[in-house]
């Protein structure tokens, strides 16, 4: 059934996601059969034929313990998976005192549809990016970059909070999270399954000139081989597919929040080709608002390139595109000045004791023995400048 509106097409888009999650679990029993079959190839000696009803055998006996491991690291992942993230990437839990702009900006977003608020994570990085993760109401958090906070003004980065809050609404996170999980289980096994045969030298028994069973062996490890190499593929052909579909939806879902299709349009560009985050996996990049690492063209790559989804916001959302942005060269250095050094409070008494020569060598009029006070410098200090 075609899907019509932005929330039909989020509800379609999580049926789908379901029941790629589903391909993803039957992945793992591929994976399973595979290890048994390469099994039984290296320890007996028979046909193929016997060897994949041995391989089924043992197949049966195998997969309650696949899924009580897989249910397992799931659960792992589930309450230790920001932990690994933030070890990963930096990122630390900020508070209204140490952001007042970026609490903010998120806050009255929030605020204004209702949505529990997520934690809010600052990584100190060179690049322009942002992620949301979470697996739950009191899991979700959004971390952003510092150069994404010095580079965009308030309403971009309004514009990249409401796509990371999209994400949570719509269920992205989670279902990215369990992908990834998942994902790595079916790379464990493969990884598994290739260790045996090879500290087994590539080798199986039956290997014999009057014996012709050793054929059925070699004949069961490349069937084991095609299926794990198919479902490692497949388990990372899903992983893109649950990405690249909802990038569109969260630039949609974004300026329905914000109302403001240009903020990110310009946030877009802004961040377009600066994004790289130097030392995260694959997975955390596949969780950001852009991801600069391609493949193939566009055939692997896990999101939809920036002038592609640029170019839908101009067409369904009345924006208007920039064409690709230059950032000032000295804007983000300012940027920390001002965040990091605020100005001295000012008062009828002046500066700070420690800050009184500053303030006297820069200031014209009186000289440093002019006594200094709310009711300015003495008569004669007056009618000396006067004189002059």
């Amino acid at each position: 059934m075609a899907a019509y509106g932005l929330y039909s097409h989020i509800q379609s888009n999580r049926r789908r996601s379901i029941a790629l999650l589903i391909g993803l679990f039957f992945l793992i029993y591929l994976m399973v059969y595979a290890g048994a079959l390469v099994a039984e190839a290296l320890s007996v000696n028979a046909d193929s034929d016997v060897l994949m009803q041995l391989a089924w055998r043992d197949f049966l006996q195998a997969a309650p313990w696949a899924t009580v491991g897989t249910a397992l690291w799931v659960v792992i992942a589930y309450y230790f998976h920001q932990n690994m993230i933030d070890a990963l990437t930096g990122g630390r839990d900020v508070t209204r005192a140490e952001e007042p702009r970026l609490y903010n900006i998120l806050e009255n977003l929030c605020i204004s549809r209702g949505i529990t608020m997520p934690k809010l994570k600052v990584m100190e990085s060179d690049a322009l990016n942002a992620f949301a993760t979470g697996m739950s109401d009191k899991q979700y958090s959004i971390t952003v970059t510092t150069a994404l906070l010095n580079r965009l003004n308030d309403a971009e980065i309004e514009a990249v909070l409401g796509h990371e809050l999209t994400h949570i609404r719509n269920g992205d996170v989670r279902m990215m999270v369990v992908a990834v999980i998942i994902a790595g289980v079916v790379s464990f096994f493969a990884e598994l399954v290739f260790r045996l045969w090879f500290y087994n030298g590539f080798s199986f028994r039956g290997r014999s000139d009057d014996d012709r069973r050793g054929g059925g062996a070699a004949f069961a490890i490349l069937i084991a081989v095609a299926i794990i190499a198919v479902a490692y593929f497949l388990s990372f052909v899903i992983r893109l597919a649950l990405s690249r579909s909802r990038e569109f939806l969260a630039d949609a879902g974004s300026v329905e929040l914000t109302k403001n299709p240009d903020a990110m349009i310009s946030a877009l560009r802004k961040i377009e080709g600066r994004g790289e985050l130097p030392g995260a996996t694959s997975a955390v990049m596949e969780m950001c608002l852009d991801n600069p690492r391609q493949g193939f063209g566009e055939l692997f790559d896990t999101h939809p390139s920036v002038d592609s989804r640029v170019a839908a916001l101009v067409k369904f959302a009345g924006g208007h595109d920039p064409g690709p942005l230059a950032l000032p060269p000295q804007q983000e250095s300012e940027a920390d000045d001002d965040r990091s050094e605020p100005p001295p409070p000012s008062g009828p008494w002046g500066p700070a004791a420690d800050d009184s020569s500053e303030a006297e060598d820069a200031s014209p009029g009186p000289t440093s023995d002019s006594p200094a006070g709310p009711w300015g410098p003495h008569t004669g200090g007056t009618s000396q400048s006067g004189h002059n």
